[in-house]
């Protein structure tokens, strides 16, 4: 149940989440207590990257009372972190000079190859003894053991963090997946705790009163280094998967007023009610669907949209993952394939198939409908199963 009440003291509300309490004030520049446990150290860390993701999660760690030390090529980037209380370093020698409090650690928010290899190799000439490196992008999770490796000689922890949260972590939190050496993702908690999302509201699940809590509340150390990375990469094949079977369905619903079909079978569907009614009850309903549903609500036709979708690597990656494993992996598979698809008008394989057609068949590009008529068959009787709710 949440509760609001107006603080007498300041322009605030405060939501009672019933596990936590979150206090967000009216005016700019204030403190948000985001579920952090009482008592929690307030830590000092480098932040290298303050793009959209790294700049929310160093405001959301400020907010929780942490201090960051910011870097990014952009004197911008860093100037309008400064405003929101952050430490602006003029270059990376800069920023590990201003992080004054030892052990250190800097956290990379870079794109995955070969950016953030050289600044693991550059902060491998900076960092001393038992300073610690996040790589909290996307990177391979290869790549992290190798890094890894190379820090370790020197005496530097090197700890991968798998991110989730897009654009809106800022308030929701961020979902952390991580791997790296017990004791230096110990020392990094603080951090962890602030930038996941605590349990809210989500009741628990059973059976889990005994286990570690910190999945629970959003953020789990899951095991050596490169695990972390390893169990985004699979997080994230599962969304391709999970958002190519939204696109079908609702590609399939769409297309219910086909000239095709036969009259008395063409159903005008209204695809953002749909969506808005799937998100209430329904066994699929998902924060993917509560974006689509948000798109389709404001841009019924997506006209908006080319349908050119692009692939981060960690789809291709967990597709690898299931070759090297010998794990059949269809539904990722396909999704992938078709983010390929997406980017091309005619693909060579498609001319290929023209030329077979022409071949066996005489049939020439463009001197065909489109749309054969349909061959009308009576619809097969149903039988109702367990699984009909779904």
């Amino acid at each position: 149940m949440v509760t609001s009440q107006r603080h007498s003291s300041c322009k605030r509300r405060i939501f009672d989440l019933s596990s936590f309490r979150i206090y967000v004030r009216d005016m700019p520049q204030l403190m948000i207590l985001i579920g952090c446990p009482e008592g929690m150290k307030q830590m000092k860390i480098g932040m290298i990257g303050i793009g959209k993701m790294g700049g929310n999660m160093s405001r959301r760690l400020m907010r929780a009372g942490h201090q960051c030390v910011v870097y990014a090529r952009a004197a911008k980037a860093r100037e309008e972190l400064a405003k929101d209380g952050a430490i602006a370093a003029t270059s990376v020698a800069d920023l590990v000079a201003k992080l004054d409090e030892k052990p250190r650690a800097i956290w990379l928010m870079l794109p995955a190859g070969k950016v953030t290899e050289e600044m693991v190799e550059q902060l491998g000439g900076l960092l001393e003894r038992d300073d610690i490196v996040i790589d909290g992008g996307n990177s391979f999770y290869k790549d992290d053991i190798r890094n890894a490796s190379k820090l370790a000689l020197k005496g530097i922890h090197y700890v991968d963090c798998g991110t989730s949260g897009g654009v809106w972590g800022i308030d929701r939190g961020y979902c952390l997946m991580i791997g790296g050496p017990k004791q230096a993702v110990d020392r990094l908690d603080p951090i962890f705790s602030a930038l996941a999302p605590g349990t809210g509201v989500i009741p628990r699940t059973p059976n889990r009163a005994n286990g570690d809590s910190r999945p629970e509340r959003g953020y789990l150390h899951a095991g050596p280094s490169g695990a972390g990375h390893f169990v985004k990469m699979v997080h994230n094949g599962i969304e391709y998967g999970m958002m190519q079977a939204y696109a079908e369905g609702f590609d399939i619903l769409r297309h219910k007023d086909s000239k095709d079909l036969p009259q008395d079978e063409r159903y005008g569907l209204n695809m953002p009610d749909i969506a808005e009614v799937w998100r209430r009850g329904s066994v699929i309903s998902s924060w993917l669907l509560d974006l689509g549903a948000a798109a389709l609500a404001k841009d019924p036709q997506l006209k908006t949209y080319s349908g050119f979708v692009q692939d981060s690597g960690e789809g291709r990656w967990a597709v690898e993952a299931a070759i090297e494993e010998a794990v059949p992996a269809a539904v990722l598979t396909s999704a992938l394939y078709t983010r390929f698809r997406s980017r091309q008008e005619h693909t060579f394989g498609e001319k290929m198939l023209s030329a077979m057609r022409y071949g066996f068949g005489g049939h020439i590009e463009g001197k065909e409908p489109i749309d054969p008529e349909p061959v009308i068959k009576p619809a097969p009787a149903r039988v109702a199963t367990t699984d009909a709710a779904e």
